[in-house]
């Protein structure tokens, strides 16, 4: 994996690097991918990822030159032919709303092939990123491309920006009735904005907020504690609803999660 700073100006449009990939294993791979609170741009050079069915982990689906996979509260699954190369871009919700130019509603809960979003520009822009000399050009030609669409962007119902400040502030913690007030409208206005510009409502994606950070806690590996308190520490009310959140965005228990993907544990107690 090669990895590159976005432009400044991409900020709060870009959730981290760049991240570039140059893989090949002796057959083919499957991936747990976890939902996060980010829209995940795929760009691929090589023979497409398959998107697994969860249920019968049949292929569902191939997206020549790519995919966007938008917000989701479940996990899903891939799986590579052996070779994959791309690249991969994380967009804020915000960010994703403003460079697709859609309200992410109609990308919900979806994997959408990157042809039937940016129509011809993703072929070209696949041939041009395929063709680059290396991956600085390639993080180069993301720039100006994310830029130039950001820039043409129309505005979005103005209260959804700022209530997805707050509830990033507060890691999920405020309460969504309290952000209506301060709006000075109903919840169920602020909902239907949320459903229709963001594509989920604001109490699941608070919860996704919570869940994220639980995630990047057990691969950095620096809590030490126990599993009640990590879920304090992550703002849950008890380690039952931390249990049926993992559960519903992982389709693993927090213990199942460790065991197949972070043997290390982290450091954490069993309680």
């Amino acid at each position: 994996m090669v990895s590159g700073a976005p432009d400044k100006r991409l900020q709060g449009v870009v959730q981290g690097p760049y991240w570039g990939y140059d893989e090949r294993t002796p057959g083919p791979m499957r991936r747990r991918e976890l939902p996060s609170p980010q829209v995940v741009l795929i760009i691929e050079f090589g023979p497409p990822l398959g998107i697994l069915n969860p249920r019968d982990s049949s292929v569902a689906a191939r997206h020549k030159d790519g995919f966007v996979a938008g917000l989701d509260d479940s996990f899903s699954l891939t799986e590579t032919t052996g070779t994959m190369q791309g690249l991969q871009v994380n967009l804020t919700p915000l960010g994703a709303r403003r460079f697709f130019g859609v309200p992410l509603k109609a990308l919900a809960r979806r994997v959408v092939g990157l042809g039937d979003v940016l129509g011809p520009e993703a072929a070209r822009l696949t041939e041009q990123l395929h063709e680059a000399p290396g991956w600085e050009a390639r993080f180069a030609l993301l720039d100006g491309f994310l830029l130039k669409r950001i820039h043409a962007a129309r505005a979005i119902t103005a209260c959804v920006p700022w209530a997805w400040e707050r509830l990033l502030a507060s890691r999920g913690g405020v309460e969504i009735g309290a952000l209506a007030e301060e709006l000075g409208y109903s919840q169920k206005h602020l909902i239907a904005c949320f459903n229709e510009e963001l594509g989920l409502p604001p109490k699941l994606l608070s919860r996704l907020l919570r869940f994220d950070q639980v995630i990047e806690q057990l691969k950095s590996g620096t809590f030490q504690g126990s599993w009640a308190e990590l879920a304090l520490a992550q703002g849950y009310y008890d380690q039952s609803h931390f249990n049926r959140d993992f559960r519903q965005f992982a389709g693993l228990t927090p213990r199942e999660y460790v065991r197949l993907q972070l043997p290390e544990r982290g450091g954490l107690r069993d309680d």
